[in-house]
């Protein structure tokens, strides 16, 4: 059983500060580029990506209602202050 109040300082990335985690993890990308092993999309791809996303996201109708009542109220005072200038 592990004990969660332990003084042992953490091994690995859990040891280290959040910098030197980002400072690790961003080698590790450019390494993987350079190298030839990263995965990157093609267009297509990324399109499909982007759908699968896209309708996931739709399914929470409460979320979508507030980004398009968001949407208008910006629209609405890019319009106002149009008019005011």
């Amino acid at each position: 059983m592990v004990n969660s109040k332990s003084t042992r300082p953490g091994r690995g990335f859990a040891g280290m500060s959040e910098e030197r985690q980002r400072s690790v993890a961003s080698q590790g990308g450019k390494a993987a580029h350079a190298g030839g092993r990263a995965h990157t999309f093609d267009v297509e791809e990324a399109r499909e990506a982007g759908r699968k996303g896209g309708a996931a996201v739709s399914k929470d109708r409460q979320h979508m209602s507030e980004i398009g009542a968001k949407g208008g109220r910006s629209g609405q005072r890019k319009r106002n202050s149009a008019k005011h200038s």
